[in-house]
């Protein structure tokens, strides 16, 4: 349902940088997981903002990807309630409203919502704070949603800025100590 808008500008920027050579043998070496339908459909369950990024320069855009689950389904409502069951939706709002239905899920990236505290997440991770959990799937959202719980001043994903200081204290303090990549005074 969303995406943290920073990390897709920032992706952006880099992908400017880029010639289209160097842009391809990106997308080789970071193909999209899918999960595919008995109809064909797919539904992509990683690297959403690295293709909302390139959607948003370019709309012809193509990519890599690889097929990580074959589903028993012939509609994009079961499609969607087998990869809920599975845990691989997060079917909430970029104002951390939810569960939603899965049919409100956008048929497009480019109609994700903005959570700027996916961008908090986003950023934390990329300061180290936060540590990648590559095999744990959208745990970024859950930190998103632990956070969203705690004091924080007002942000946006257009400036991080003044939550950062705290949201480094909040990460890094005992009581996140359950989350997924959680580092401790470590880092």
């Amino acid at each position: 349902m969303c995406v943290g808008l920073s990390e897709v500008w920032s992706r952006q920027q880099d992908f400017q940088s880029e010639s289209a050579k160097d842009r391809r043998r990106y997308l080789r070496g970071k193909p999209v997981p899918l999960v595919r339908n008995r109809l064909g459909q797919l539904w992509m369950v990683d690297r959403h903002h690295r293709l909302r990024a390139l959607l948003e320069l370019d709309r012809s855009v193509t990519s890599f990807g690889y097929v990580i689950a074959e589903l028993d389904s012939e509609s994009r409502e079961a499609a969607l309630e087998a990869l809920q069951a599975r845990g691989w939706l997060y079917l909430f709002d970029g104002r951390g409203h939810g569960p939603l239905p899965a049919a409100e899920l956008p048929h497009s990236l480019l109609g994700l919502q903005d959570d700027p505290y996916r961008s908090l997440v986003w950023k934390l991770k990329k300061e180290g704070v936060i540590k990648p959990q590559p095999l744990i799937p959208y745990h970024e959202f859950r930190w998103g949603h632990w956070l969203r719980t705690r004091p924080l001043p007002p942000f946006s994903s257009a400036r991080l800025g003044p939550a950062l200081p705290a949201a480094r204290c909040l990460a890094r303090s005992e009581a996140a100590r359950h989350l997924a990549g959680w580092r401790g005074l470590d880092h």
